[in-house]
């Protein structure tokens, strides 16, 4: 439910920065910014420019900071409401000092997400829109970005609008049989009628084909990293990520920890996961390394089952092999520089092999495209014109809508009577209304903004 009162927040990460920003949105934006800032020149605050000035308390008229301010008045700005947003140092205490300050003045603190769920409610996005918002912030690689703001933008609202024509123009020529009984169906046009309700229907299994493709690019992949010590994992990982993250040494069990870092591949976030060396741990801090990878490897989307070309395999190559039944497995022999000494047993024919060197770079540009082609099929994704749903949420409101539609159409084709088959037209445009926002329910709205942080 909307609340029109005034509300704001701090919109920069907390912590020490060159700027802190204070954002506040409602109709007493414009009459706070009268009572604590102090423009350096006289005047009024105009509509979108910024002002240099001091903040002060007008209780005492002592001075919290030097600021820059900006007034953006309805509906041109973020909220479509008065806007007030505060630029001054990015010190902790210097913002939240300000902050105070601004609720005294009779402002609220803002709720997660409540700036951008006043954009949504006062018509400045819909819910598509909103939601990517908050994957803007997020995106990790440049296509998850891209996709992000292509639905931000409006790019994925659009082709839910062209569906939701097409159903709602259906609906419209079964009313109009309902409206007139005494006329012939052939009045309405059949044809029409299945040939728009067709083209819905294909729009839709056009955007659920995407949704795999376009959860991996906003949430991302787990890699895991594995194997006995000292064959090159955490060499591995330093080479993906092109910088020293793990430390490397010919010492058996260096690492004991689980180091995760993101490697961008191919626009893929891939969240790596190097750990210790699976094998018989030789004291308590190793033991608890080894239990906490063989703990993570279950919850790992992909295993990187790194081998030894140099070596020969043995016990404890074979103590991960156990660990790993039934996981999507990819072998990475490493060290092919060396003289290869390594034969694979038959338990690894039904997985792909990838000869690497991490001391050379050889192998590595086909390791990362044998990761990517793991989760994705066919040509990399263009981040440029790529649009897709991402998120569960969207996917089942979808399916919902195409399960009526589908629905309707076996009715429809059957001769059913056109009041039961308006309805399946009915439900198919309320689940459709759900992605935009029309028809969603006040508690799911809630929760979809609770994802974001206070201050957006």
């Amino acid at each position: 439910m909307y609340i029109s009162d005034t509300i704001a927040a701090i919109s920069t990460p907390v912590g020490e920065g060159g700027i802190g920003i204070i954002r506040v949105s409602g109709e007493n934006a414009r009459k706070i910014a009268g009572f604590i800032f102090v423009p350096h020149k006289s005047g009024g605050l105009k509509s979108h420019r910024f002002y240099y000035g001091r903040i002060i308390n007008p209780a005492d008229g002592t001075c919290l900071d030097e600021a820059m301010v900006v007034l953006m008045l309805a509906p041109k700005s973020y909220t479509a409401e008065d806007v007030l947003e505060i630029q001054c140092h990015g010190g902790y205490l210097v913002v939240q000092k300000i902050l105070e300050l601004v609720l005294r003045q009779g402002a609220r603190l803002a709720e997660p997400g409540e700036f951008t769920k006043r954009a949504f409610l006062n018509g400045r996005l819909d819910l598509v829109q909103a939601e990517a918002v908050i994957d803007v912030i997020r995106g990790k690689t440049e296509a998850a970005l891209a996709l992000a703001q292509h639905q931000r933008e409006g790019l994925l609202s659009r082709k839910i609008a062209d569906i939701k024509e097409g159903i709602a123009e259906s609906l419209a020529l079964i009313e109009s049989c309902l409206d007139f009984p005494e006329e012939d169906i052939e009045f309405a046009g059949n044809a029409e009628i299945t040939n728009l309700v067709g083209n819905s229907l294909e729009g839709i299994d056009t955007l659920l084909r995407g949704y795999s493709e376009g959860k991996l690019l906003r949430e991302g992949v787990s890699v895991l990293i594995a194997g006995k010590p000292n064959v090159g994992k955490s060499s591995l990982l330093n080479t993906l990520l092109k910088e020293k993250r793990s430390i490397v040494t010919s010492v058996p069990g260096t690492t004991r920890d689980i180091i995760e870092e993101v490697v961008n591949i191919k626009g893929l976030p891939v969240k790596m996961l190097d750990t210790a060396g699976i094998r018989e741990a030789r004291d308590e801090i190793e033991q608890e390394g080894v239990r906490l990878a063989l703990e993570k490897i279950p919850l790992a989307d992909l295993v990187l089952f790194v081998m030894d070309a140099s070596r020969t395999f043995d016990s404890e190559d074979l103590l991960l092999l156990d660990a790993v039944e039934g996981k999507a497995v990819l072998v990475v022999i490493n060290k092919c520089d060396l003289p290869v000494i390594l034969s694979l047993p038959p338990e690894f024919s039904a997985w792909q092999t990838v000869e690497i060197s991490t001391a050379t770079g050889y192998g590595i540009d086909k390791l990362c495209n044998q990761i990517y082609a793991t989760f994705f099929h066919g040509d990399a994704v263009d981040a440029r014109e790529y649009v897709a749903v991402s998120l569960a949420r969207q996917r089942d409101v979808l399916i919902r809508s195409a399960d009526s539609l589908r629905t309707f159409i076996k009715n429809f084709n059957e001769g059913l009577n056109l009041e039961l088959v308006a309805v399946d037209l009915r439900d198919a445009l309320n689940a459709v209304g759900e992605l935009t926002g029309e028809t969603t329910a006040d508690d799911i709205l809630d929760l979809i903004f609770q994802r974001f942080c206070i201050g957006k």
